[in-house]
């Protein structure tokens, strides 16, 4: 679910305009799934622009004070959303930590970095969302600590279908500052891609797997 439709096309502008998302229906992308993708997203890009990171870190916490008030604690997802988690909760002066994909193979062997108690609200920050597996994963490892888990938040989602099956499945909310529909009908608007490009460009958001082949 978007969070609020002007933030979504700002963001969505943004990300196109640092070229943090690419699309080339024309000259796909392969990903490492094998999917063959017209666009491809690397939101760590914002982190370069102060008023861009600064918009999504203001964004995150006014989505928090709507959402998810009682939020003790921001956790961001390694590696992408460490830093937007960060400032996330400067925004909102909480205590931060982070999830690890994998938990460290020496020292402590720490999944979850940082202080986090059994009492915690927790809200999710995550950079991107595609299958949403990785990301809830994340969800999980906190769960597994007894660590209650409001919700997540995230910069752009893909909106694939089975992402969103794999939320409703896990009972964990999901709101995004923007999203693939917002993304398409920007850059339509401005002149990134033109109304040719739209038709191929959804077909593969309905059924990323077979696109393209």
């Amino acid at each position: 679910m978007v969070f609020d439709s002007k933030i979504a096309e700002q963001a969505a502008q943004y990300l196109l305009e640092i070229r943090a998302v690419k699309l080339q229906p024309h000259q796909p992308f392969t990903w490492a799934s094998g999917w063959k993708s017209p666009v491809y997203c690397d939101n760590r890009v914002s982190l370069s622009y102060p008023h861009i990171r600064q918009f999504f870190a203001e964004s995150f916490a006014s989505l928090t004070q709507k959402h998810y008030s009682e939020a003790t604690l921001v956790a961001g997802v390694a590696t992408g959303a460490i830093a937007h988690g960060v400032l996330v909760a400067e925004q909102l002066q909480l205590p931060f930590a982070y999830i690890r994909s994998s938990a460290k193979g020496h020292g402590l062997e720490n999944l979850i970095e940082g202080k986090i108690d059994a009492g915690d609200k927790v809200l999710v920050i995550e950079d991107l969302i595609s299958t949403g597996m990785s990301s809830l994963k994340a969800v999980q490892a906190l769960e597994e600590k007894k660590i209650h888990v409001l919700g997540m938040a995230a910069i752009f989602t893909y909106n694939f279908e089975k992402a969103q099956l794999a939320f409703e499945e896990k009972r964990c909310s999901l709101i995004t500052l923007t999203d693939y529909s917002f993304l398409i009908n920007t850059a339509l608007k401005t002149g990134y891609i033109n109304a040719a490009d739209v038709d191929s460009l959804n077909q593969w958001r309905m059924n990323p797997a077979e696109w393209g082949k």
